[in-house]
């Protein structure tokens, strides 16, 4: 049986129940609310109507007669991870309802059913829905606001990035650019080089971590024919290649040590001298150069020339770590999102809120870099149009059941469980302490202390 109750709207919810009794129940419950009711009376016949309308909000039973509730619980979750599902069950076990929970259930809800609660979850799922299609424009259009030559960003620091850039970019000869592994420094160096008056130029990179100690002269500044045995003809280095351009010498710390006072006098001249040549060659070029470690500790170890570091580091950039500007990660997923949804010829158009969740609890070790992999397999591995937490690597996977507790005592455990399920429910602690199987007392008593702002 299919009964749909007037009147039809955007927002849509399907029940999936076996007792007639509860039909009339909804018919109270929605009668009058913005809302477009389908009433489903089997598992088999709600599976075919979630597939066919793609509901907002899922009211299922969890005792159906030919399916159990989990199972189509997890069937519709991973269909489409968008779809609120809220069980129902004649059981008020916890266990149950830890369980639903865990399996991508939105509620569970005990009846007899309390009408005018039901309606305010309903209400505030279609507040949510009616936000996030805001917030989906806003971030579109946030989006666009916050890139900045292929670097996206809102965070302060990242603001203030952009500023120093732009006031340095007509003007320097050398700059800097320190950070972690995987915070962009290349595109930082890009785009410094495209807002540049050498724009024009070559853009050359130099991996400096790869050049043999015995081969990096002549990288960098070429050879002249017969300057060594097999040297059959003139060859052009790195620096005249980006002659009227920009040299950006990566992990220039790897440099060696014997190669970075001829680097040095480069730097100071402008001229180069191909190995086996007598002639000078002046050049117009902008060098920047990139490193992951302390110059200034490698040069008190004197791993690195301290003439050297001065002279690169004229003006110094510093790249915040990705852990550092985690304001910044929902604009970095969106814009990740539709680079490999457009890649891969996918219709991915976001990430499921518990996938957030996720991806908002990782650390980001790799930064910006890892993401952008993390978000570029799951693109890979989903044919929904949500990524979900079935489609992360199983290592980040991993990490939304223990990665996050080792090594916490029992009280920070506790208070990280509450503070997870109260996310799940919207910040109703008399639900939560329900689903919890405790008092509300003692929710307040785990809570006492927690960070109760991250719910925001």
């Amino acid at each position: 049986m299919v009964l749909v109750l007037e009147p039809p709207e955007d927002f849509s919810v399907l029940l999936i129940d076996d007792e007639p009794s509860f039909v009339e129940l909804m018919q109270q419950v929605f009668h009058d609310m913005p809302v477009n009711v389908m009433v489903a009376e089997n598992a088999q016949t709600g599976w075919r109507l979630v597939k066919q309308h793609r509901p907002r909000l899922v009211l299922l039973d969890l005792n159906l007669r030919d399916v159990h509730g989990l199972d189509l619980l997890e069937e519709i979750v991973q269909f489409d991870p968008r779809i609120e599902v809220i069980l129902f069950s004649g059981d008020p076990s916890p266990s149950i309802a830890v369980e639903a929970v865990q399996k991508g259930a939105a509620d569970y809800l005990v009846k007899p059913i309390a009408t005018a609660a039901l309606r305010n979850r309903v209400e505030r799922s279609i507040q949510f829905a009616q936000k996030n299609k805001q917030t989906y424009s806003v971030d579109a259009e946030l989006l666009s606001s916050f890139q900045f030559h292929g670097l996206v960003g809102r965070s302060p620091r990242l603001l203030d990035l952009f500023n120093m850039m732009r006031r340095i970019a007509p003007h320097f000869r050398t700059v800097l650019l320190s950070g972690p592994s995987g915070t962009g420094k290349e595109l930082v160096a890009r785009a410094l080089h495209d807002l540049s008056p050498n724009r024009k130029g070559a853009f050359v990179v130099c991996n400096c971590a790869g050049l043999p100690e015995s081969l990096a002269e002549s990288e960098l500044f070429g050879y002249a024919s017969g300057a060594f045995t097999g040297a059959i003809r003139d060859k052009v280095g790195i620096f005249e290649q980006a002659n009227h351009g920009t040299v950006f010498l990566d992990e220039i710390g790897e440099m060696p040590i014997g190669m970075q006072p001829k680097l040095l006098r480069v730097l100071q001249t402008h001229e180069i001298q191909r190995v086996g040549s007598p002639a000078m060659k002046k050049l117009d070029i902008r060098v920047i150069a990139a490193t992951n470690r302390d110059l200034q500790l490698e040069v008190a170890e004197q791993r690195f020339r301290e003439d050297l570091y001065y002279r690169l580091s004229v003006i110094h950039l510093t790249l915040p770590a990705l852990a550092d500007r985690k304001e910044d990660l929902p604009l970095l997923q969106r814009y990740f999102v539709q680079k490999f949804a457009k890649e891969y010829k996918k219709a991915i158009v976001g990430i499921s809120r518990r996938a957030q969740n996720l991806l908002s609890e990782h650390l980001w070790p790799g930064n910006v870099r890892e993401l952008e992999n993390v978000i570029a397999s799951a693109c890979m591995m989903c044919d929904a149009e949500v990524l979900d937490i079935a489609h992360f690597p199983p290592a980040l996977q991993s990490k939304s059941s223990i990665g996050g507790w080792m090594g916490m005592s029992l009280k920070e455990a506790q208070q990280k469980h509450a503070l997870h399920v109260l996310k799940l429910v919207d910040g109703n602690k008399a639900r939560a302490a329900e689903v919890l199987g405790i008092s509300r007392s003692t929710l307040y008593n785990i809570l006492a202390g927690a960070e109760i702002g991250e719910l925001g």
